[in-house]
């Protein structure tokens, strides 16, 4: 078996959009020789300089309720290891997202207990205190594919050495099996080409989790 190739993802729980993203790269693990490594970003971080441009309600979204869950998240992998994250995440988008729990404290303590994690880690959800780590893993992400995109972002190794880094896919419903694998060849061979920027169209669905169970 040819040795896989690490895919790092990062994310903020708190995003629909990169939950079925997520998904998909757990169909390509099936069905390519990838292993995601997850990786924490922060819509709130993201949004901050631009925050006054943004829709009201979009607005207050980031001060309060977007904090919350990417802190508590971010406490765990850093007082029990990285190696937390996948499962944490999966638990956590599950109740999030696709039992439309939304991004409560509720929805959280739930998946702590889920994968073995101390409850008392939310109390980190209005505490600032490793906000800098935070930070810091956000900005290991965005550096690869500058301010003007969202979560989630991947990076894969690149034939020369560099790293392939990319926002996305946006897609709905999360493909599975092989189709998975050919979404992800796909994205792979216009993320490695030299000058590829941008393939969009508007998005006429929103987020549907109806074949994740």
């Amino acid at each position: 078996m040819s040795e896989k190739t690490p895919a790092d993802f990062w994310f903020d729980p708190l995003c629909p959009w990169a939950w079925l993203t997520s998904r998909w790269m757990l169909e390509v693990e099936k069905v390519r020789p990838v292993e995601v490594r997850w990786h924490l970003m922060s819509l709130a971080v993201l949004n901050e300089p631009k925050l006054d441009e943004l829709p009201e309600q979009y607005q207050e979204m980031m001060r309060t309720v977007a904090w919350g869950p990417v802190r508590v998240v971010n406490a765990a992998r850093l007082k029990h290891g990285e190696d937390i994250l996948g499962g944490l995440y999966t638990a956590l988008g599950t109740r999030i997202h696709n039992r439309g729990e939304g991004p409560t404290r509720e929805a959280v303590a739930g998946a702590l207990a889920e994968v073995g994690l101390p409850a008392e880690l939310l109390d980190h959800w209005d505490d600032d205190t490793f906000d800098a780590e935070l930070r810091a893993t956000h900005k290991e992400g965005i550096d690869l594919v500058g301010q003007d995109v969202g979560t989630p972002v991947i990076a894969v190794p690149g034939s020369d050495g560099e790293r392939i880094a990319f926002f996305g896919p946006v897609v709905t419903p999360a493909p599975q099996g092989e189709a998975a694998g050919r979404l992800w060849d796909g994205t792979l061979l216009v993320a490695s080409t030299p000058g590829f920027y941008e393939l969009k169209r508007t998005r006429d669905a929103g987020p549907s989790f109806d074949n994740l169970g």
